[in-house]
């Protein structure tokens, strides 16, 4: 097992990353306190994982909430569902919530457990490659709205990430991909080096080699430790973590979140975001083709839906991180180093948009 520190001054907790950890008592007791748990899966997830957490968790008092799978589950009403059994099974303050699953697991679960009692711990047990590199690290919770994606939500960092690299086994080639698209938005923005490393194992990735994913991982957690360690809350670095984000909401929004993976729409927003920094100026033609290539490589797609610009412009007018009624972008400057941009030439963001989605 890889413990990786997770250190925001006013609180710290571990990732553990490794085979067999679910089932392990020795990880569930590291600190990880609470004798009365909600497990939230969901129905995908809970048959093929459920019983391995509980005889991690053997000796405390468990119950368990089923979800329906799917990112148009991450609603208001899926965290009511979440809320109403922790009421249910007199789940009080110093009890424990813990996330068994994807990301729209991790999100909701996190966003109830920080509006119950005005907050109570829970842990996060990713199953996906997107959630263990990605969203189950940082504390951000919430749930979407018609309007746009994680428009709802709250900080509510976890207790602790336990990460069963075992879970990957069975994930569908199709969700691996899309996990892969967070990894490479680790190379993009942070570091290129990894980029480099990724562009020549992404075929042992996709394999799944167990050592090539275990360092992916394990990589693209540390970036993201050190960049929420700097900045908790995206006042500042972390909203480089972005990378590609704006552009992939607006596709998922305008798609309803059924016709696109999160990773990819982030892919797909990757490629934009690329591409917009080229016709700025930022990077040259090579930058923007290597995006380009290593996620067609990691087998995502790179063709946009052509849900039309203006559409896709409003969508992004809606997102979290406007400000002053610009829409801020994370732009590379060069591969492994990306800056967050609102003062920029609009008519190339329109020919991008127009290029891409028409």
């Amino acid at each position: 097992m890889q413990t990786i520190s997770v250190d925001l001054g006013h609180t710290r907790y571990p990732i553990h990353i490794g085979s067999g950890l679910l089932a392990d008592p020795a990880v569930w007791s590291r600190g990880i306190a609470g004798d009365a748990i909600l497990i939230v899966s969901s129905n995908t997830i809970a048959p093929l994982f459920l019983d391995r957490l509980k005889t991690g968790l053997a000796g405390r008092r468990v119950s368990q909430c089923i979800l329906p799978d799917g990112e148009q589950h991450k609603s208001l009403s899926t965290a009511g569902w979440v809320i109403d059994a922790l009421v249910g099974n007199k789940i009080h303050r110093d009890g424990l919530v813990i996330a068994l699953g994807g990301g729209v697991v991790g999100d909701v679960t996190g966003f109830a457990a920080a509006c119950y009692q005005r907050g109570i711990a829970f842990a996060q047990a990713p199953t996906t490659l997107l959630a263990q590199v990605d969203s189950s690290v940082g504390g951000k919770t919430g749930v979407n709205h018609p309007g746009g994606k994680n428009l709802i939500g709250a900080y509510h960092q976890p207790i602790a990430v336990v990460a069963d690299t075992d879970t990957l086994a069975t994930l569908p080639d199709r969700e691996l991909r899309a996990g892969l698209a967070e990894v490479i938005k680790y190379g993009c923005v942070w570091d290129p080096i990894f980029f480099d490393w990724l562009a020549l194992n992404v075929g042992a990735l996709l394999a799944r080699d167990p050592e090539a994913l275990a360092y992916a991982i394990a990589r693209s957690c540390e970036i993201k430790a050190k960049v929420v360690g700097q900045d908790e809350r995206e006042q500042g670095v972390r909203a480089i973590l972005n990378f590609g984000h704006t552009f992939g909401h607006a596709i998922e929004a305008a798609t309803h979140y059924k016709q696109y993976l999160h990773g990819e729409a982030v892919a797909l927003g990757m490629i934009m975001a690329a591409e917009l920094s080229q016709r700025l100026s930022l990077v040259d033609a090579e930058c923007s083709a290597r995006v380009r290539e290593l996620v067609a490589a990691a087998g995502l797609p790179v063709q946009a839906p052509r849900i039309g610009a203006e559409r896709a412009l409003d969508l992004m007018r809606m997102d979290k991180k406007v400000l002053a009624g610009s829409v801020r972008l994370v732009l590379l400057e060069k591969l492994g180093r990306a800056v967050v941009m609102g003062n920029y030439d609009q008519d190339a963001l329109l020919a991008t948009l127009k290029e891409h989605v028409g």
